[in-house]
């Protein structure tokens, strides 16, 4: 790793001054993930040390708010109405039902409500829903996240009037790999809908999944692509895939645990002011690896039993698991 890359991922006062206008390159990202083990954790704890409290962790609830029948066919995942998965189609819940679960979430704990919705992009009458359910989840006092797929031009405006704060689109993985996996989009659409949301003045929850079938070039290529937008995004979720029978990627090999635990330091190191949440995948995690994350850089979970159609550890295991490392909520 070269000193220049040191300097530029060390201090957020030079990230404001150079305006991020040097580009993080994937060999920089490369050279972290081939450090020693116990030299990148210890790297990255120093720079999570730096920007937050090591022992704070932000907790987000996830909804899916309209489940399965999904236009798109990404390889991942078991809403699309191209697989197999035995997740059957629902339409959109009512706007009571969200905020009860919404209600519930703030009792338990969680800071930020992220609702999902399996389309390709919100219609005009899905909007016209949207934002009644907006307006009451962010009058409850909590941060509100979106995740409705592909936006066009002036709806990223019309979530950010009825409150939304937060828009979750990923890039999933390197852009060389992303036609592997998913082929009714591309991965400048991905951007294009990133774009818009920055734009128009939303927060950006953007990051991917790990354990697809990549090269640790192509992990590395994932956190390069992040770390060098113009404005890196506040939330960065790095997913381990749940690999779901029915869908393309049920049978695909698994990542060495330790490898997603280099994945969380390199995107802690290279975007030292973001949130770097575990996401999916957790219930296959141990509470050792889980805990070499947080040492790593993580600093926010998804909490709760369910992730849209996916199990999450139950409310209970992180409770104790929080209890064990001193850990406490932002």
């Amino acid at each position: 790793m070269t000193h220049s890359t040191i300097q530029l991922v060390r201090s957020p006062k030079q990230i404001d001054a150079d305006k991020r206008s040097a580009r993080i390159t994937r060999a920089e990202v490369l050279a972290l993930f081939e450090l020693p083990f116990n030299d990148l954790l210890f790297r990255a704890a120093q720079v999570h040390r730096a920007n937050f409290d090591p022992n704070a962790i932000q907790r987000s609830t996830l909804l899916s708010i309209k489940t399965g029948g999904c236009e798109e066919d990404c390889g991942y995942c078991p809403q699309s109405a191209h697989h197999d998965a035995g997740v059957e189609a629902t339409k959109m819940m009512d706007k009571d039902a969200v905020v009860a679960a919404a209600q519930a979430a703030k009792a338990a704990g969680a800071s930020r409500f992220c609702m999902g919705a399996a389309w390709r992009g919100p219609n005009a009458r899905d909007l016209e829903k949207l934002v009644p359910i907006i307006e009451a989840v962010h009058g409850l006092g909590l941060e509100t996240c979106g995740t409705f797929g592909l936006l066009d031009e002036g709806q990223a405006e019309t979530l950010r009037a009825a409150g939304l704060d937060y828009y979750n689109h990923n890039i999933d993985t390197a852009p060389e790999h992303y036609a592997d996996i998913i082929h009714t989009r591309n991965f400048d659409d991905r951007i294009d809908t990133l774009d818009k949301a920055r734009g128009a003045g939303l927060k950006l929850c953007c990051g991917g999944i790990v354990g697809m079938g990549e090269s640790r070039e192509q992990r590395a290529g994932l956190i390069a692509e992040l770390a060098s937008m113009a404005e890196p995004p506040e939330s960065v979720p790095i997913n381990h895939l749940v690999a779901v029978e029915g869908t393309p990627l049920a049978g695909v090999d698994k990542l060495d645990p330790f490898e997603f635990v280099r994945t969380i330091a390199a995107a802690r190191i290279t975007m030292p002011t973001s949130f770097v949440r575990l996401s999916a995948g957790r219930t296959q995690m141990s509470d050792e690896i889980q805990a070499l994350c947080f040492f790593a850089g993580a600093n926010s979970i998804f909490y709760g039993d369910k992730l849209l159609t996916t199990g999450n550890p139950e409310s209970e295991r992180d409770e104790a698991l929080f209890s064990r490392l001193g850990l406490r909520t932002m």
